[in-house]
């Protein structure tokens, strides 16, 4: 089975889960295959889980089954998206005790869709299926960021393309991963600078006591004169 799906360690033992691709790439409907495994996964071990999403969507009710295992794992969540978290995906990135993103990622939200085939009552059937899905999905994005939910439906309706500042400011995610190069750049420039300023200071403190000894010497030249 072709997993979307992948737990490892890093070197510091914490656990780490990576989520790349389309959500369900294989059937999620078939309990003794993808959720199963995907739980007995889960729940193997206990701890903080660092999650590394990247996904561009896919099955709604697959996102759904991992939102709930998620958010009933007992340790700490912290989303990392690096790329995109779009469709079904942003559903799963709603179950972070943390969510962050890349300064360059994205989320996507939008309405549920299907393909339906059938007469005019079937298709009334469809509508309202998918109308239900919606408020499914709503719920969650409620839950997280707190907002109403007409206006959690209007940006479904209009398909929301949100990056990281948007996100945040809107309640879908909460920081911006932290650039660590960069922040040791700007650490070291700002000890460059004050090493820079502590050494003009001595420096000049130098030749302030250099001045200091020449006028102590013209006068002692003076009274040698008299």
């Amino acid at each position: 089975m072709n997993k979307f799906w992948n737990f490892v360690k890093n070197e510091e033992g914490k656990r780490q889960l990576f989520f790349s691709g389309v959500i369900a790439e294989e059937s999620w409907y078939d309990d003794d295959i993808t959720p199963n495994i995907f739980k007995e996964e889960l729940f193997s071990d206990t701890g903080d889980i660092e999650i590394w999403l990247n996904s561009p969507g896919g099955d709604c009710i697959a996102a759904s089954r991992i939102y709930a295992m998620l958010m009933d794992y007992k340790g700490d969540i912290t989303i990392k998206i690096d790329g995109i978290a779009a469709s079904a995906a942003s559903v799963i990135a709603m179950a972070g005790t943390s969510v962050q993103m890349a300064p360059t990622a994205l989320m996507m939200i939008h309405n549920p869709f299907t393909v339906a085939i059938g007469d005019s009552e079937e298709m009334k059937k469809t509508i309202d299926m998918l109308s239900e899905v919606k408020e499914s999905i709503i719920n969650a994005y409620e839950i997280k960021t707190g907002l109403n939910r007409n206006d959690i439906s209007r940006l479904m309706d209009a398909e929301t393309w949100m990056n990281s500042n948007k996100a945040i400011e809107m309640g879908f995610a909460d920081l911006v991963m932290e650039d660590g190069k960069r922040k040791n750049i700007a650490s070291n420039f700002v000890f460059s600078r004050r090493g820079v300023s502590n050494s003009l200071l001595q420096k000049m403190k130098v030749r302030n006591a250099d001045r200091t000894n020449i006028e102590t010497l013209k006068k002692r030249l003076n009274l040698l004169r008299r």
